[in-house]
């Protein structure tokens, strides 16, 4: 099998989407790869890190990642399991009318100036009905534009995007807390287990996260396994066994928190996905 895996699920003149998988087996910095076009990357399984210049970004399910054209960067993956994102271009001229301003810089070429954005559940859940509606060939080119657009508005839009205001050394420890609930995101971790593997005090931990990724740690925890689930509905016949394998207490319990933060019940979204 190779290292990484690109398919192409959408290609139109103004919009292509590729599924890109990686086996994950490079535990350290690949060599530098370089981006052909500007795109936008939304990971939807797993965990990896990219590394820019002394800049590092750990890419999850709760980030979009910008690749700039001619941008030359790293790659590691400190956690096994392999990864896998959805990346999306948009025609210059589209993508220009999207992005709000401030994000891209003024010149001749586009380049976004951040290496990535926190985006909210819904497009979580705009990202998984693209894929799984392109990959079961349900979704007309049309409809997958539209879809597209969709999101990349709502990733890029300044309610749900969220830009970290904190210290270098504050969102390093974020990445480090990241990264070890993504080893294992079906374990039911305590406060001080968590303490444990990173060092510091739990009280400490807690409140760095909230104010780094605006968004309580166990409630983090919570949309990283719901993001696993968009990956895996249509693998699971038996719901109930896949609330149990990504370790919610209950099928009811597992429900509740997918309806919340999508706004339809797992069975409904299945069912729309296809």
């Amino acid at each position: 099998m190779q290292e990484l895996a690109v398919q192409t699920l959408l290609t139109t003149p103004t919009i292509t989407v590729r599924d890109v998988s990686c086996r994950g087996t490079c535990r350290h910095q690949s060599a530098e790869e370089c981006a052909s076009s500007t795109h936008l990357v939304f990971p939807y399984r797993g965990v990896y890190v990219r590394h820019l210049g002394r800049h590092d970004a750990v890419a999850e399910t709760s980030q979009m990642l910008f690749f700039n054209a001619a941008e030359s960067y790293q790659v590691s993956h400190p956690v096994r399991g392999g990864d896998a994102s959805l990346a999306v271009s948009i025609a210059e001229p589209l993508l220009r009318e999207l992005a709000p301003k401030g994000t891209i810089c003024t010149g001749a070429s586009l380049r976004f100036l951040r290496q990535r954005h926190r985006i909210d559940a819904r497009a979580q859940a705009l990202v998984a009905l693209l894929r799984h509606g392109l990959r079961n060939r349900v979704a007309e080119p049309l409809e997958a534009e539209s879809l597209s657009l969709t999101l990349v508005q709502r990733a890029l839009g300044p309610r749900t995007s969220h830009e970290p205001r904190a210290s270098f050394g504050r969102r390093r420890l974020v990445d480090r807390i990241k990264l070890l609930l993504a080893a294992d995101p079906a374990r039911r971790w305590t406060l001080n287990e968590i303490a444990d593997g990173i060092g510091g005090s739990p009280v400490y931990l807690t409140q760095v996260f909230q104010q780094v990724e605006g968004t309580p740690l166990y409630r983090y925890q919570v949309r990283l396994r719901l993001a696993r689930a968009l990956d895996l509905l249509d693998r699971y016949d038996d719901l109930s066994a896949l609330a149990l394998d990504l370790g919610f207490s209950s099928h009811s319990h597992f429900s509740a928190a997918f309806r919340q933060a999508y706004g339809r019940s797992p069975t409904a979204f299945k069912r729309a996905s296809r």
